[in-house]
């Protein structure tokens, strides 16, 4: 009888299945995207406080709120005036990098590798081609005075604010552009195949995926309003 108790007290114990029907690592990976979640919010909640308490945009008001068609419209090797067509090309790039990764994360399901490396080295180069693209935007503005301490389009706290933000959201897909060029070197040489799954594809996704998202916040907030 004490044999029987102190098993089945072992048992209760050894932990067991996952309430959420999910694996630790995913588990995880959504408490590190919720996290982060409140971050961006914190920062975009700080933007829109700061927004409200400026005057709206006017020429003749020197801290007025700058005109995001003003501020954002130059295209790389174009001269002229063209309102929001590269960040239109920017958040494009970046959200077919999100449809190339569901894809991968697929590939991944079906133990196809080279399906998962096509469709993962389309997301790197996304992913990349937006990082380059920013850096150009960043590049731009400051070479026309926009700084932490100046803004010749308005309200200096547009600058300090769209350097913050947009720079927190940067780093990020920098990171994935990083953790997904890792991923592409397992997936070539064999590592997930051989471990039966391709679940570090599928967390990576999540991430991915959430850097999509908050870019349409980033957008939304700099770019529209």
């Amino acid at each position: 009888m004490e044999t029987t108790v102190q098993t089945n007290a072992k048992e209760l114990w050894s932990g067991g299945d996952s309430p959420f029907k999910v694996s630790y690592g995913k588990i995880m990976m959504w408490y590190f995207l919720i996290s982060d979640t409140f971050s961006f919010a914190g920062l975009l909640i700080s933007y829109g406080a700061i927004r409200l308490s400026q005057p709206a945009h006017n020429p003749e008001i020197a801290n007025s709120w700058p005109d995001p068609n003003e501020v954002f419209a130059a295209v790389p090797f174009v001269h002229g005036h063209y309102p929001l067509v590269f960040v239109t090309f920017m958040t494009f790039t970046l959200i077919l990098s999100s449809v190339t990764m569901v894809r991968a994360v697929q590939e991944g399901h079906n133990m196809n590798r080279s399906g998962v490396l096509f469709w993962l080295s389309l997301t790197i180069l996304g992913g990349l081609t937006f990082v380059g693209s920013q850096a150009f935007e960043w590049s731009h503005l400051i070479h026309e005075g926009m700084t932490l301490k100046g803004n010749p389009f308005g309200a200096a706290g547009f600058g300090q604010l769209f350097f913050l933000i947009t720079g927190f959201h940067g780093f990020h897909v920098s990171i994935g552009v990083l953790l997904n060029s890792w991923a592409f070197l397992m997936t070539f040489f064999g590592a997930f195949h051989r471990r039966g799954h391709y679940e570090m594809i599928e967390k990576l996704g999540l991430y991915w995926h959430f850097v999509d998202l908050v870019w349409v916040f980033v957008f939304l907030a700099f770019y529209l309003l």
